[in-house]
């Protein structure tokens, strides 16, 4: 629960917030890295020195539900010469180490980021006669910050989060968001560290969709150009009826030649997803998927983890030729002195007893995997191909209900323990599975529903192979099974199964509608941990 007061309320929940020229008794009572994020927004605000705030009545630290402490919210004037209006400035406290002893975020000196390294912020178009900034943008932001530290994954410029509703619970076309630096914030140096500040972007769905298939950062341009979409300081407009390419239908030519020239950015989503080895039976002790310690399941290991996280960084690097890093078991866990190496990485294990030494883990060639997807991550399966493997990149998704990972790569990407001669290993629960370009143009013929989830039904697919001329297969065509279609749209919840099996000459898939997974309760997407 949260409570709004102005930031003057007495007791130690809410001090007032001293400028850069408070007195030096009264900051040195003051949590230091809070001082330093108030001495940045008095810089931006000198003559509100007492903001409205949401409050978090208990506090994060003593056992409460909402991981900032404050949200404050100041008033900004914009400028109308420059076509940006008048809007209210959200900004939060407790991504960043605020206290500085450990009660939220372990201290690991000042060169690096402070707690997470980043607050977030918000820019709201304020309505005519509105003399309050309205305060559900706050619980957006303690949301935000709920996936933050459970999940332990980063926010990054150019990230996009799928969020299926209207931000403020009303109407609107404004569903999703994209994340970018704020453009009136700077970086500021508390004595626990660096604290940048990213600001929330509302889009429509067709934005989303452009800047998973394109780029973030292009989207967020092309937003920037158009005034009552975002403007120069991409200020949230909830009453925006039209997306961008409706006010100016240009703006999708820019979109397609981006994705024919540049493919996607986005190397990687946090998923509801799993796989099964149909090589054998998935009871066998030995499966890569349920090695056991005693009791305790096997889980990634921290030089998996390392991989992994590489992996979705380097996504964001067009390169002619991508690599996957090697395994090194020389190297330290954690992926760059970045992040502290006692902050737990986004892919960790909770527990560190149940993870088996990385050298004893061999990397196993399976034959055949079974897939399965929830339909917003099965959705992204033709932007993986098209938008990945096409540009002889790689795409992961790892899952978010527990450690498990799925990474697809092309012949161009060096590293990957998956060869043209294994198409499909695994090392530990991360599978990673080659497609050769021939393969993937086959899959982008037969996926071409899910191009378009929304407005066509996806039936049920089965293959059958085909033989060639002169003995062997090929890659089976796909048909319709005799069950009847699927009538309307698919839920959220539903599940695409993903059948590869690779036996010689032979590899076929099938795509089908299978019985309902359980709802996940968002698929917040992350090109990079950082």
């Amino acid at each position: 629960m949260a409570e709004l007061r102005p930031s003057v309320a007495p007791g130690p929940a809410a001090p007032p917030a001293p400028g850069p020229s408070a007195p030096p008794a009264f900051a040195s009572l003051f949590p230091p890295g809070l001082h330093a994020i108030y001495g940045e927004c008095r810089r931006l605000y000198p003559d509100q020195p007492n903001p409205l705030q949401v409050t978090a009545i208990v506090k994060y630290w003593l056992g409460g539900p909402d991981p900032l402490d404050y949200v404050s919210m100041y008033r900004n004037m914009g400028s109308p010469s420059a076509n940006i209006p008048e809007h209210w400035h959200y900004i939060s406290f407790g991504l960043s180490d605020l206290y500085g002893d450990s009660r939220v975020h372990e201290f690991t000196g000042t060169d690096g980021p402070s707690g997470f390294g980043f607050e977030l912020t918000f820019r709201l178009k304020r309505e005519t006669g509105e003399s309050a900034p309205p305060t559900w943008p706050a619980e957006l932001m303690q949301g935000l910050a709920r996936y933050v530290f459970q999940s332990e994954n980063t926010f990054c410029s150019g990230d996009h989060v799928s969020w299926h509703s209207p931000l403020d619970n009303s109407e609107s076309r404004i569903q999703h968001m994209l994340l970018t630096e704020d453009p009136q914030m700077q970086p500021v140096q508390t004595p626990f560290g660096v604290v940048t500040f990213l600001q929330i972007v509302g889009v429509c769905t067709e934005e989303l969709h452009s800047a998973q298939q394109w780029n973030g950062q292009g989207i967020l341009e092309l937003l920037r150009t158009v005034p009552v979409a975002g403007g120069p300081w991409l200020i949230t407009d909830m009453r925006r009826g039209e997306t961008i390419f409706e006010i100016d239908p240009h703006l999708q030519e820019r979109v397609d030649k981006g994705i024919e020239t540049d493919g996607s950015n986005l190397s990687g989503v946090s998923a509801k997803c799993a796989w099964d080895d149909l090589s054998r039976p998935p009871e066998d002790d030995e499966d890569s998927r349920s090695i056991c310690v005693g009791t305790q399941p096997r889980r990634l290991s921290g030089k998996d983890t390392e991989q992994i996280r590489e992996t979705l960084r380097r996504g964001l690097e067009i390169n002619s030729k991508p690599v996957l890093p090697p395994i090194n078991p020389q190297r330290q866990n954690g992926l760059t002195h970045d992040r502290p190496p006692s902050r737990k990485d986004s892919l960790e294990s909770d527990s560190s007893t149940a993870i088996i030494p990385h050298e004893l883990i061999r990397t196993r060639q399976l034959e055949s995997v079974h897939l399965k997807f929830n339909q917003e991550s099965g959705a992204l399966i033709p932007l993986c191909l098209r938008g990945r493997l096409l540009h002889g990149r790689h795409f992961t998704y790892k899952s978010i209900t527990g450690d498990m990972a799925i990474t697809f790569v092309s012949t161009g990407v060096e590293g990957a323990f998956a060869t043209e001669e294994h198409p499909y290993a695994a090392h530990g629960p991360w599978l990673q599975i080659l497609l050769t370009e021939e393969f993937v143009e086959k899959m982008l013929e037969d996926l071409e529903e899910l191009t378009s989830p929304e407005e066509s039904p996806l039936c049920p697919r089965s293959t059958v192979p085909q033989e060639k001329e002169g003995g062997g297969s090929q890659p089976g065509s796909v048909r319709s099974s005799t069950s009847s279609p699927t009538p309307g749209r698919m839920e959220h919840d539903s599940v695409l199964s993903l059948a590869l099996a690779c036996s010689l000459a032979l590899r076929q898939w099938e795509l089908e509608e299978l019985l309902r997974y359980p709802k996940a309760v968002r698929s917040y997407c992350a090109p990079a941990v950082c």
